[in-house]
């Protein structure tokens, strides 16, 4: 069972191979949404973690070169009044991607039995029955043409601090702390034992977790790349498909016209 305690958070990467390794994994991202609207799938990822741990940073770099038209970042917070008209789960379903469109939760349902279950917002109840709604509802998804990904970040109690002291004496970055941050940071514990409790009953085969350790930024955004495009592979795999390279074939086949227009100008 995966568990926040197991990680190691002092792995590394340094600067230049980051960048070496970002180049290669940007193009195959790329490649790998080419795919997905080619074949008419659905990629749904799922950002959590503790505050600060880089979700924002990592998402950036994962969609930095992919085709801005292909996909969209929800950023979720409390439910607006409206929405509490209905069961919580509404406002997600409206929130999913087309069929080869790609849809990025920066927090999630998983609010549920998180936030809601340590502020008191969701009843006992209520949130223990969201383990089984949850799974339940990705199900749905991935039974159908959509594939789930979800990422955990994570970063220990003396790196969130640090960076909160960075964003308070950076004027550019001040915005995003908030005293929610450090109400947070209370129940930092708390927050630990809801995550594993989430891993424990919501770690599917179908929509799995990925546990990043993220006190190193350059090392998570690498990781949160090169699981996306390994997810990605092994479920094409599954559905006895192959990514190819689409730029090549491309590449060879304007060559291929253009070499054909030279020769018709010739004769």
């Amino acid at each position: 069972m995966k568990k926040l305690k197991d990680l190691d958070l002092s792995s590394e990467l340094d600067k230049k191979m980051y960048k070496k390794k970002l180049k290669v994994l940007q193009y195959e991202m790329l490649n790998a949404q080419q795919f997905l609207f080619n074949k008419k799938i659905g990629l749904i990822l799922v950002f959590e973690g503790m505050d600060a741990a880089g979700k924002g940073g990592a998402i950036k770099r994962l969609t930095e070169r992919i085709d801005p038209r292909g996909y969209v970042v929800h950023p979720i917070s409390a439910p607006q009044p409206h929405e509490l008209r209905y069961n919580y789960m509404h406002r997600f379903w409206r929130k999913l991607p087309q069929h080869g469109q790609i849809a990025i939760f920066d927090r999630s349902w998983y609010g549920r039995v998180l936030v809601e279950r340590l502020e008191g917002f969701a009843k006992e109840e209520e949130w223990k029955r969201a383990y089984e709604e949850i799974n339940d509802f990705e199900r749905l998804l991935t039974d159908g043409d959509y594939i789930i990904l979800k990422f955990w970040i994570h970063i220990d109690k003396e790196e969130q601090l640090k960076r909160f002291n960075d964003r308070a004496t950076n004027p550019y970055k001040a915005w995003k702390l908030t005293d929610e941050d450090w109400r947070n940071r209370d129940k930092f514990d708390d927050y630990v034992l809801a995550a594993d409790d989430t891993f424990k009953h919501t770690d599917t085969e179908n929509a799995p977790w990925a546990l990043i350790p993220g006190n190193n930024k350059l090392h998570a955004r690498i990781a949160v790349l090169q699981e996306t495009i390994n997810h990605i592979e092994k479920e094409a795999t599954k559905r006895g498909l192959h990514i190819s390279n689409v730029f090549e074939k491309k590449g060879a086949k304007a060559l291929a016209e253009l070499e054909e227009i030279v020769q018709e100008s010739k004769d």
